[in-house]
């Protein structure tokens, strides 16, 4: 559930106050000192996924600050990853200043003293979690704290779609899958911080495992396409056809299998909840050119044809929801 608070409804001499205490509470304890004589509005909203905080954040001009009286106060160890949005911001910690331009994403640890100067009116979303749940080197993460990350190309461009594309999201993921999600960002992060620190050694499992991560994220945004091959998928992960299908041993399936198995199960999720669409027609949506084909490989998957499951998704809502506990991805007939 979305946590929101807004200081558009109090007055501008009560805004300061709030909002300092507002961002204490969504973040770690700062001290904070607004840029304007009437502080313009400020909103924060905020989802959980598992330890993975996600904070959406709008606000007029400000200077933050984690003072080393804060430090010693709360002793938390939280690291901060910022997608800038709209305006830009300097960074300090760790001798180190950097500006952060809309489309950058940057990294704060609140264990150290840092400092965040925004001028301009501005929008980030920012992931905070427990320093242990990212497996790093002490050395590595203080090597690139206080550094712009591009979000337009290179690896990094890969981690900034995924926890952007994660903060939408967010609201709607059930408890299970939030926590899997997040634990994939972070695994995704520590990847490019390794490869940035030239850490990075292709052979190790652990990368290929992440790798893998990043190609079946590709590939499930892309299953809609009829056109999405094992080719195309290499190209656009810089990598050979030979290589892709090494790292779907890993699944023990083919890159083919496992396209058609997501596809299919697309198309069986929409098919039971949405029982006056098209068997073609959500055949199409979800990347199969020959409904022929589409209704073969649904029948040798989960035992019954489209129609048929898409029959037992008119049943009653307490029928189908049995069904989905008793025989997961298995159509039931009505009775």
């Amino acid at each position: 559930m979305s946590v929101v608070l807004s200081t558009a409804s109090l007055p501008a001499t009560d805004r300061a106050e709030r909002w300092h205490d507002a961002v204490s509470r969504a973040f770690v304890p700062l001290d904070m000192r607004l840029l304007e004589d009437d502080p313009s509005p400020g909103r924060i909203v905020s989802d959980r996924l598992g330890s993975l905080r996600v904070t959406h954040v709008q606000a007029g001009p400000q200077v933050v600050t984690r003072s080393r009286r804060l430090i010693a106060r709360d002793g938390e160890e939280i690291l901060i990853l910022t997608l800038q949005q709209r305006g830009s911001a300097i960074k300090e910690q760790d001798g180190r200043q950097a500006q952060i331009q809309p489309g950058d994403f940057s990294l704060s640890d609140s264990s150290r003293l840092f400092r965040k100067q925004v001028r301009d009116p501005f929008s980030f979303t920012s992931f905070h979690f427990p320093r242990q749940d990212l497996r790093v080197r002490d050395e590595d993460l203080r090597a690139v704290t206080a550094t712009a990350f591009s979000g337009r190309d290179g690896s990094a461009a890969l981690v900034a779609t995924y926890f952007a594309r994660l903060a939408r999201e967010a609201a709607g993921f059930d408890a299970a899958v939030g926590r899997q999600f997040a634990a994939t960002a972070l695994d995704l992060l520590a990847l490019l911080i390794e490869e940035r620190r030239g850490r990075f050694v292709s052979r190790a499992p652990e990368t290929a495992a992440a790798t893998l991560v990043r190609v079946q994220d590709h590939i499930r945004r892309h299953l809609s396409d009829p056109g999405l091959s094992p080719a195309g998928i290499a190209a656009a992960h810089f990598m050979s056809v030979r290589y892709l299908h090494k790292l779907f041993e890993l699944e023990g399936a083919t890159v083919g299998e496992w396209i058609r198995t997501q596809r299919l199960e697309r198309c069986r999720r929409e098919l039971l909840r949405s029982p006056g669409h098209g068997v073609a027609t959500v055949a199409r949506r979800w990347g199969f050119v020959s409904p022929s084909h589409f209704s073969r490989a649904f029948r040798a998957a989960y035992g019954v044809t489209p129609r048929e499951w898409q029959r037992h998704g008119l049943c009653g809502e307490g029928q189908r929801e049995t069904a989905e506990r008793e025989r997961p991805g298995r159509a039931m007939r009505c009775p």
